[in-house]
């Protein structure tokens, strides 16, 4: 052999060679065995407690009391002493650390060697599990391990229109753990009598403090046009129930990454805008310069819940020309699928209306046009709805007097 390769018997042959002549005897090490995982990677409850337990190190009754010191209103001092006394393999005469292994030149069969071990230790890890079962979830918190909760805290309705219902959901997760975990993603579905509404991915949701509860808002949209093209059933003016589903995907230490499912019901309305309409005009004074009116409108809630009128603004139209705006005076409750009345005053100067004010004077019906929107109050929350009235007719007509049956013809008094 050339000497410039005389290191290749050395790197690789000495094994060889060893084993060959029974000097050693190479065995397999599985994962599950390699005791030098709890220093180099970190390690589920399971594992963690195996390795230690190969490892040879013994678990130390007082501090493991430490741990549990918040709990000593439900469990003595002596009494946890005695279960770990009795439960520890030191409690046998021997220790881990008692019995530590030696390479025969032949070994038995791995399986049947890993059964006698696990007989002889008589089970420490199971041990450890049926302690803190025992005492249940509160000295998971104690030592600082433990699942975190969630649970829908409210359901706010910031906007509501005739195009979208805006929703968010208030989600309150609690952390136990001495240190912040990731809300990885979090899945939403909102349904109505089995049938999908929206759906959504929040990757990235952010991060529950240490030993903290953080209020997560989950922002969903619900576009009432996409509603009532896949489902004809559901019409405007009506009440919807919906149930709020969404899975929050958290990674805990030792416990690894977990799945919080919530659910919530309850109703969402899709609104119509009411029908608005010119009863009568009152005038309170009459000029050429300026007059003021009172303009008698009826407001038919056309919707399954109370719409509670507080402001109304529109505009006023007599043929093409508009005479001004005008706004509400006093709120009033619109019953749902009822009518109401409101009385609007106006104040505008009649000889810029031009001949649509002379057409009205001489008894000819002329054309009138509302536009504006309605601020109200609702079950579910504020909205601003659109009104309109188009090509009305109003025309002068005299007091009606007593006893007088009157007729259903837009007027002007």
């Amino acid at each position: 052999m050339h000497g410039r390769c005389k290191h290749i018997d050395v790197r690789f042959h000495f094994l060889r060679d060893l084993t060959k002549d029974g000097v050693v005897k190479m065995v397999h090490c599985p994962t599950q065995e390699q005791v030098a995982d709890i220093m180099t990677k970190p390690l589920k409850l399971d594992a963690f407690l195996k390795m230690h337990d190969l490892l040879g190190v013994c678990l130390d009754p007082e501090f493991f009391f430490s741990l549990a010191f918040p709990l000593l209103h439900l469990i003595s001092k002596s009494h946890l002493l005695l279960y770990i006394h009795l439960h520890s393999p030191s409690s046998s005469g021997m220790s881990s650390s008692d019995k530590p292994e030696v390479v025969e030149k032949e070994v038995k069969e791995k399986d049947h060697k890993e059964e006698d071990k696990d007989e002889e230790k008589g089970g420490f890890i199971d041990k450890v599990k049926d302690f803190i079962h025992d005492i249940g979830e509160k000295i998971e918190g104690a030592i600082g391990f433990g699942k975190p909760t969630a649970d829908v805290a409210a359901i706010h309705v910031p906007h509501i229109d005739l195009k979208k219902l805006d929703i968010v959901v208030d989600v309150l997760v609690t952390n136990p753990n001495p240190i912040p975990i990731p809300l990885i993603d979090i899945n939403y579905l909102i349904e109505s009598d089995g049938r999908k509404l929206i759906s959504g991915l929040i990757p990235d949701a952010g991060t529950i403090h240490a030993h903290g509860s953080e209020t997560v808002k989950i922002p969903v949209s619900l576009i009432y046009d996409d509603i009532k093209d896949t489902y004809d059933d559901i019409k405007p003016g009506s009440i919807i129930p919906y149930r709020f589903k969404v899975d929050l995907i958290v990674d805990v230490p030792i416990f690894g990454r977990l799945t919080l499912p919530l659910e919530k019901t309850g109703e969402i309305p899709i609104p119509y805008k009411p029908d608005v309409d010119l009863e009568k005009i009152r005038f309170e004074r009459f000029s050429f310069e300026e007059t003021v009116a009172v303009l008698h409108l009826k407001l038919e809630n056309k919707n399954n819940f109370d719409l509670g009128l507080n402001a109304l603004e529109c505009e006023i139209w007599l043929s093409d020309v508009s005479i001004g705006n005008a706004q509400l005076g006093v709120p009033t409750k619109l019953d749902k699928n009822g009518i109401g009345f409101v009385d609007i005053p106006i104040t505008f100067r009649p000889k810029d209306c031009g001949s649509a004010l002379w057409d009205m004077i001489r008894g000819r019906g002329t054309g009138y046009t509302i536009k504006g929107d309605i601020d109200v109050d609702s079950p579910f929350g504020p909205m601003k709805l659109p009104i309109s009235r188009e090509g009305g007719t109003t025309r002068l007509k005299k007091n009606k007097e007593d006893g007088e049956e009157e007729d259903d013809d837009d007027e002007v008094c």
